[in-house]
């Protein structure tokens, strides 16, 4: 398998790492020692490979591992699989793979390499980010010869900086094609929900959204949505459970590793790590209520995803307002895998940072913003009243600039302003153009309504005058197609989730008809990306670069290979599978 085995061993900096002393504060803090300080439980189980969690890259993980011929066991804390993948929209970012080279896509391995490091920067080693542009595409057939996964060319969904070096318009990210959940049998229940229902009678892809949110103004949107009423009838003629997104690739992988006999063990949480002669064995896990022991002859893959729902790890590393009520991470992810790798001598990378994007606090679960917030005829403003930012930048980037500017100018929470002529055209989540909201987003504060710019201004506690400047303005630069402020529409990614019908500039028009709608922008996220450090192997390092002998990790409980950017739809997944790819096939070498 392509690695990149002369690559000199990486030494991080101090900057992007947490060190010893982290370690021992996490300990203190979680109340937990070294295994090696504690009586032995009683052992569970022994194979050559123990995989934390169930996961996009715990399964891959499980699977590589399988066909290589080593035994192998994926414990995981949920009584569901698939943590945050199945939860996803399950975009994968993965430059010049089979998929997107059928599709025509003029990628190159010197293109992606060059976007890569553009994007990425030097906070991540170079041999780190050959390993995934080298391994990715290998990851993927595999995963294709080895499950009944096959996957779709996103068409058009633009890399995040397509005017980088490099960078593609038309994208390189791909998504899971209809897989049958009959092929799972009883493991279908098992699945973890989606973030999001598909809508009743729909069969609907990832890169269906963008239509169906055009469906009423939009003859190609009309045309998606009869596709996908189309899709759903066929499978209910055929007997078929369709499953799409973050379902599909789930229940692909699950169905690989029962393919393969790969056990999943549930309920079953990772406690500790355990360690011989200063290399990780096993794992300490509660099982049936017990402590019990894991061996692992061969090393141990943590993948049990990142800590956006551990409060306390939250506070420590990240910047405030900060908390666990606007993630739509998996509520399993409480950074159990990385505490344990911290307590067994690991650096920590990337800690401060997450897989961000604006969300709409709505009651029961936070609404991650995609086409809502880039859809022309809406703004976002601070809470002075005035724009901030390229509403139509890469969602991660739009939280980055909240949190840079919220010690000056005040924008958590922030506003997103549009008006009743924009809820006549569009989708908003699941509400139809013209539907009322429900009563209870107004009740929890997440929405409010006035007839006028004043009365909006005074509901939401913004100075009514600077709401109006700042409308006027928009307005006048939407009328013009040049957003002169904050340049929305100037790179092709702005304009994938906008309205082709409206000009010069798809992604800006006028608010002009009330009434007016505000909704509350917090900096949400998809999960957090700090986490073990680890080089191009997948290999846990300590502080001084050393490695931690029996240890890898992969996705979100690793330090992202994006570091502090994102190149595409599926950053967060299409490492995450390649990493854990990458450490199976290492750890069987």
């Amino acid at each position: 398998m392509p690695e990149n085995p002369s690559a000199e061993p990486f030494r991080p900096s101090r900057r992007s790492i947490l060190g010893a002393s982290t370690a021992a504060s996490i300990a203190a803090a979680t109340g937990l020692s070294s295994t090696a300080d504690a009586a032995t439980p009683p052992v569970a189980g022994e194979f050559d490979v123990v995989i934390v969690g169930s996961g996009a890259a715990g399964m891959t993980a499980a699977m590589t591992a399988a066909a290589r011929g080593l035994s192998g066991v994926v414990v995981e804390k949920a009584a569901t699989y698939g943590g945050s993948a199945a939860r996803s929209g399950a975009g994968i970012w993965i430059p010049n793979n089979s998929v997107i080279r059928a599709a025509g896509v003029p990628d190159t391995p010197a293109k992606a390499a060059t976007y890569l490091a553009a994007v990425v920067g030097a906070e991540v080693p170079l041999a780190r980010q050959q390993a995934f542009l080298a391994n990715g595409p290998a990851m993927l057939d595999f995963v294709m010869a080895n499950s009944p996964l096959r996957f779709r060319y996103m068409d058009g969904y633009s890399d995040y900086y397509p005017e980088l070096p490099g960078g593609l318009p038309q994208g390189r990210s791909i998504e899971p094609d209809l897989l049958d959940g009959r092929v799972l049998g009883a493991e279908l229940d098992r699945l973890n929900e989606a973030y999001m229902s598909v809508p009743d009678g729909m069969v609907v892809f990832s890169a269906d959204y963008k239509w169906l949110t055009l469906s009423l103004v939009n003859s190609k949107g009309f045309a998606v949505a009869t596709e996908c009423l189309a899709r759903a009838t066929e499978a209910a003629l055929h007997g078929v459970k369709p499953l799409t997104m973050g379902q599909a690739l789930a229940g692909g992988l699950r169905a690989g590793l029962l393919r393969a006999n790969v056990p999943v063990w549930h309920n079953c949480p990772l406690t500790d790590l355990y360690m011989e002669n200063g290399a990780v064995r096993g794992v300490v896990v509660t099982k049936d209520g017990a402590p019990a022991l894991v061996r692992a002859r061969r090393g141990v893959i943590i993948g049990s995803g990142g800590f956006e729902h551990n409060a306390a790890m939250r506070a420590q590393y990240q910047q405030q307002p900060i908390g666990t009520a606007w993630t739509v991470g998996a509520k399993e992810n409480t950074g159990d895998g990385i505490r344990a790798g911290a307590r067994a001598g690991a650096a920590l990378g990337l800690m401060d940072d997450a897989w961000w994007g604006p969300a709409i606090p709505l009651p029961g679960e936070p609404y991650f913003c995609l086409a809502e917030r880039t859809l022309p005829g809406g703004l976002l403003i601070n809470q002075a009243g005035a724009r901030f930012v390229n509403e139509a930048a890469p969602y991660s980037d739009v939280v980055h600039v909240m949190y840079e500017k919220n010690p000056t100018a005040p924008d958590i929470p922030a506003w997103l302003i549009v008006d009743q002529n924009y809820r006549n055209r569009y989708l908003f989540k699941d509400v139809a153009p013209t539907v009322v909201f429900p009563n209870s987003w107004y009740e929890a504060g997440a929405v409010h309504k006035a007839w006028t710019l004043d009365q909006l201004a005074n509901s939401i506690g913004v100075p009514g005058a600077a709401l109006k400047s700042t409308v006027s303005r928009f307005n006048s630069q939407a009328r013009a197609g040049q957003d002169a402020d904050f340049h929305r529409g100037d790179s092709a990614y702005d304009h994938y989730y906008t309205d082709p019908a409206i000009t010069p500039n798809s992604c800006l028009a006028p608010l002009w008809l009330g009434p007016f709608y505000a909704f509350k922008i917090v900096p949400g996220d998809l999960g957090t990306k700090g986490g073990l450090l680890t080089d191009a192997h997948a290999r846990v390092l300590r502080p001084d670069g050393s490695l931690i002998p029996g240890l890898y990790a992969a996705g979100n409980a690793s330090s992202a290979v994006m570091g502090h950017s994102y190149a595409g739809a599926g950053s967060t997944i299409g490492p995450a599978m390649t990493f854990g790819y990458i450490a199976a096939n290492h750890l069987a070498g």
